[in-house]
């Protein structure tokens, strides 16, 4: 049985052709047959690829059918890919080709190396959280599902106006406030729009919501975390003079009108990712936000060790009488 794998990225870059025209022959040297999606035809031509469409039904390929799922881009198309197999065991991984890359694997220059261990198989896997949303709207009987991997964010439909909005946990009031947004992310998305809204930096392994509001007109409107079984409530107050809009990991778009609810909590289905580094999280914060790690003052930064030989036991400090 042959083996299939599927590339998704950004044909707008150059740069992400440029790493198709060097994968597509790496991978086939190792016997995968290879798909693409939503590449334009005269691209599909010139690589010699099959082409995946996901709405298709019948013979054609599924996406349960492909051993893995390799984006070449950045986080946005990294998202894309995540829509693709969410509700299937397919792992996901990134050769970073964007800007920040937080949720990629590898960078572009050990992609040769990225292909070679996934062919043999020389990689982990770990489950991502994910958030289920539920959207309540007056006249309509039946909620608007869906479901996000890094936020659903609650935003304001006017730039000029804020949108009053009251947020319960666990359907406990906690607070109402006029705002331009209010974010609620998972663990994977709090290095994201949360991040920059003023949130905390969630590690992935600590199974918690970070809800954060945006411009909050309130004494209290500080970033929460709560746990993995609570339930986050947004209600677009009946009061508020513009309505809203929620959009879930940045792609998808659901209306908000006055009065409508959104109700979110963690989804039992998560996104599988490849680990091909054996880095921990706390490295990749380091050097994706290039964190200052030296020392000011001398360049180096102590261990901890070193930290403590830097002052003095209680037993070696002189007595009051010395």
């Amino acid at each position: 049985m042959s083996r299939s794998v599927l590339l998704v990225t950004h044909s707008g870059r150059q740069e992400a052709l440029d790493g198709l025209a060097a994968t597509i022959p790496a991978l086939r040297e190792f016997g995968f047959a290879v798909y693409v999606v939503d590449l334009p035809g005269r691209y599909v031509e010139q690589f010699g690829v099959e082409v995946f469409n996901p709405l298709e039904s019948g013979a054609g390929m599924r996406i349960s059918d492909f051993e893995i799922v390799i984006v070449l881009g950045g986080d946005g198309t990294i998202l894309r890919a995540a829509e693709l197999v969410f509700g299937t065991d397919v792992p996901v991984v990134g050769i970073n080709l964007g800007h920040v890359g937080f949720l990629a694997e590898s960078e572009r220059e050990d992609l040769n190396e990225a292909v070679r261990r996934i062919a043999i198989g020389d990689y982990g896997v770990e489950e991502r959280r994910v958030l289920q949303v539920s959207i309540f709207r007056p006249g309509f009987s039946e909620p608007v599902r869906d479901w996000a991997l890094n936020e659903a964010a609650v935003e304001k439909a006017e730039a000029a106006k804020m949108v009053e909005v009251a947020l319960s946990v666990d359907n406990r009031p906690v607070s109402s406030f006029g705002c331009d947004a209010i974010i609620t992310s998972t663990a994977t998305g709090s290095t994201a729009h949360a991040f920059s809204a003023g949130g905390p930096v969630v590690w992935p392994d600590v199974a918690a919501k970070v809800v954060v509001p945006v411009a909050a007109h309130a004494l209290f409107a500080r970033p929460l975390v709560v746990g993995p079984n609570s339930d986050v409530l947004i209600d677009v107050s009946p009061n508020s003079s513009v309505a809203a809009i929620l959009i879930t990991d940045g792609r998808r778009q659901t209306a908000l009108p006055i009065g409508s609810r959104v109700e979110i909590k963690t989804s039992s289905t998560p996104i599988i990712f490849a680990r091909l580094s054996i880095s921990t999280f706390t490295d990749r914060l380091v050097s994706k936000f290039r964190l200052p790690v030296q020392g000011f003052r001398d360049g180096k930064t102590p261990s901890a060790m070193e930290s403590a030989d830097l002052h003095p036991r209680a037993s070696e400090l002189p007595s009051p009488k010395e």
